[in-house]
This record gives C-alpha cells, structure tokens and sequence, in this order.
C-alpha cells in the first residue's frame, strides 16, 4: 500500500466555501488543519476523518466525500447495508421491517442489515476475551477513526486492539456470499451498498484497517438515503416481506455504550465523543485503569447516531433507538447460522510515527528540544491567528520548516517595531551625517522594502 492510500481520508476542503477563519482548527483532535494565506488545509497524514471539522465549520467547507445513490444503476445486483442508527432518524419507528422493505421498493435487489453482523461481532467478541481474558482489556475497532489515531499516536495501545472485523465488514461478506449463492452472478456485477452516518467507515471502505480489502464496494450517506426512504415507507405491515434480523443487541450498537452491552459483562468502559477518547486512551497508555475486559471508544458524541453524516440530533436519535427497542427481541442473529465466517483480521495495524520530527528517535529528542525553547519565546496564548491551533503546534511546524517565528501575530509585531525603530535610526544618522550619503541611503530603501515586504506578506 502506497503512502496515498494509507493515508487516504474522505473529510475534503471546499476551497471556494473556506473563508480563512479559525474555528476548524480548534476543534481538530489530531491538530491536522492549519489556515494560511486565507484558507485551511488539511494534512492528510494527521487526518483520521473523525468529521469533527465538519461539524464545527461555519462556512461548510469541509466535506465529506461519498457515492451517490445513482451508483445502484453500475450493477446488475445491489445490497444494501444499513447502519443501526438510520433506524433512529425517523419518528414513531415500531417495525424495522418498514425502512428495510423502503430499500427493496427504491430499488435494491436485496439488504441485509449491519445490526444483524453485529450480534454475531458481539458473539465472537465475547468468546475472543474469554480465550485472551490475560490479555484484557481490549479496545473496540468498530470505529474506523479511533483505530486510526491509535495508529498514529498510541502505539503501546496496538496491541490492545480487538483484532475483529466490524460488523460492517462482516455484513458486506455475508451479503456478497448470499448474492453469488442466489443469482451465480460474478463479484463484480454484485454492488454491495454500505448506508453510512459518518466519514470515517467511507475512508474504512477505501483504505481498511485489519483487512487488505474490503468487501464493501460504495458508501451512501444516511442524509442522502433518508429523504428517498420516507417516500417508499409504507405503514401497511401486511404488505411488508419480513427481513429484518436484529434485535436489541444489534441495533444497540448504533448508541454509546451499546458494543459493550451486548457483551453481558460489568468490567467495561464505553465513552463518546473524541476528545473524550483521547482522554481515555492517554488514561489507557498510563495504565490508570484496572479490571477493565473492553473499552468502547466511539469518536461521535452519543456514538453513531452523532455521525456527520445523519440527519436527527444524536441525543433524540439515542431516545428514539431506547424507544424502538421496546418492540424488538434481545436478539434473532446466531452464531450457529454463519458457521463459515472469518470473524479475525487477517493483516494487523502497524505503527505509523506521522508526528515525530526527526527521522530517527536520537533526532527527534533533539528537535522536541528546539520545539520547547520556541514555545518558550511565543506568547503561550493558543489564540490560532498564526494558522495553527496552539503556540506549541506552531513551533513544531517552524522545526518542520513549514513556518517561521513571524507567522505569530505578536512575534510579528515585535519584529516590525524593531524594524521601525531601525529604520528611524538610520534617518537620525542621515541628518546628521555631513558626507556622501549615498551609502546610507541604499541602506535606508533596503529596510524599507523588507518592511514593506513582510507587511505584504501578512496581508496574503
């Protein structure tokens, strides 16, 4: 795998919509965003695709890329893969067998939910922690975005991750081995369609993690599938087909703390929300915790539900799944059924050291060394007006040669006082020199077009 496909990522800047404000680098977890000479730009070996800039960016100009529905048309057969928080999106929801019939009348050949793989994910997870109980605690790799940041930034915790597929995978496999089975189509003429709610499961589809493909062939968003959906829901259950094969284990895992219920256990942790689960992840790395089986991590707050990429508040989309699991068994999916699935990873995630300075670590200790005497001499105020989010990210952009002490505003500041009281003295020298003042004068209009350089600069 080449350096752009690993580091491939789905969140994209919309030049032309990007104003040059702040507000994204502040909320970036991985510091990836930094804004110069008027708009922001993402690194893309930083970038985990967590979607939180998308959140907070007030001009929407970060987006993320996905397939369109019109893709259903490339293929002589087509499943679709929901996710267990669309189910949440709508209101008065009793029948999952409603939204799934909606896929078969919009134009699917066949669907088979995401939520259903997971009860056999939870299933696998609890046997794989029963045989490696002194291995403990595992951290869940269902979210694709904070396996990623573990990559980048916690490789102690590498090994701590769960080395099962995520439901979805499974899903796509189960889906693509029933679409062979009953038409004898070829791989390749069978389009298996995974409906998302946030970009990081567009950016597991092209570039997986655990995997060395993926069986997932497009990426729909949930916001772009919904408004078609309602057009083909009908409440009429004795014209529904009965597909649905979840219960509240399954589609429980569309909400914070779900993965871990399902597992019937006490010794877990389940926390949403990235800044949150970096909080853990730090805590996890110093061995702060003890007695913990599993830790769930999910990067949108309230889990999936919270994901770019859907339409409902998370918090109203978490009340709703409570409310459908009232109608729901605790579970229909078995183990039994799926004799044949390869629950395991077949490549493990590698360290990938994105942020460290030098090439070697020798170097990099000395080069943590020039970045602390920077953050020294900047101000310490974190106020992002130099394009990058804190005093201490700037100087490790200045070690890295993509910035110098004057993009700080202060700095700068300081650099045309000095300038000017330069500038001053050599026309207080001019006044009172009695020669040639030729010298002086080349002198003089040197300062001033560098003053006038870097004033130019700035206004770039």
């Amino acid at each position: 795998m080449d350096k752009s496909d690993k580091f491939f990522h789905s969140v994209h800047l919309d030049e032309d919509a990007c104003k040059g404000c702040i507000n994204c680098i502040k909320y970036c977890p991985t510091q990836a965003i930094r804004v110069h000479n008027g708009k922001a730009k993402i690194t893309p070996e930083f970038c985990v695709d967590c979607g939180r800039c998308i959140r907070y960016c007030p001009h929407h100009a970060k987006v993320a890329l996905y397939d369109s529905l019109e893709e259903i048309k490339n293929y002589k057969y087509t499943v679709a893969l929901p996710a267990p928080s669309l189910y949440s999106q709508f209101n008065n929801l009793t029948n999952v067998d409603i939204v799934l019939n909606a896929f078969i009348s919009m134009g699917f050949d066949d669907v088979f939910e995401v939520s259903a793989a997971a009860e056999l994910v939870s299933d696998a997870t609890r046997k794989y922690i029963s045989e490696h109980r002194d291995d403990a605690p595992f951290i869940s790799t269902a979210c694709p975005a904070i396996v990623r940041i573990i990559r980048v930034k916690y490789p102690t915790l590498l090994p701590r991750l769960l080395p099962l597929k995520p439901p979805v995978e499974i899903a796509a496999e189960i889906a693509r081995a029933r679409a062979i089975e009953k038409t004898g189509f070829p791989q390749e003429d069978i389009g298996i369609f995974f409906i998302s709610p946030c970009p990081s499961k567009v950016t597991y589809a092209r570039s997986p993690l655990g995997v060395e493909k993926s069986q997932i062939d497009k990426v729909v968003a949930i916001k772009d599938v919904y408004p078609v959906l309602l057009q083909h829901m009908t409440h009429d259950e004795s014209r529904l087909s009965p597909i649905a094969a979840s219960g509240r284990i399954g589609i429980g895992w569309s909400n914070a703390g779900g993965e871990s219920a399902g597992l019937i256990t006490d010794n877990y942790l389940a926390c949403d929300g990235i800044m949150s689960a970096l909080r853990v992840l730090s805590d996890l790395e110093d061995e702060k915790f003890y007695g913990l089986k599993f830790v769930e991590l999910n990067a949108c707050n309230g889990g999936c539900v919270g994901g770019p990429l859907t339409v409902e508040n998370p918090y109203i989309a978490t009340a709703k799944t409570k409310k459908l699991h009232r109608y729901l068994p605790v579970a229909q999916t078995h183990a039994s059924s799926y004799d044949n699935i390869e629950y395991h990873w077949s490549a493990y995630v590698e360290y990938e050291p994105v942020f460290r300075l030098g090439k070697s670590f020798r170097e990099s200790l000395e080069l943590m060394g020039t970045v602390e005497d920077i953050t020294e001499q900047l101000p310490g105020l974190d106020c992002g007006s130099c394009g990058a989010p804190t005093c201490r990210a700037l100087a490790e952009d200045i070690v890295r040669g993509e910035a110098t002490r004057n993009d700080c505003i202060y700095a700068f500041h300081e650099y045309i006082n000095n300038l000017s009281k330069e500038i001053g003295f050599l026309t207080q020298s001019l006044n009172l020199s009695c020669g040639s003042n030729d010298d002086s004068m080349k002198i003089l209009e040197d300062y001033i077009k560098k003053l006038t350089t870097e004033l130019e600069r700035k206004e770039r």
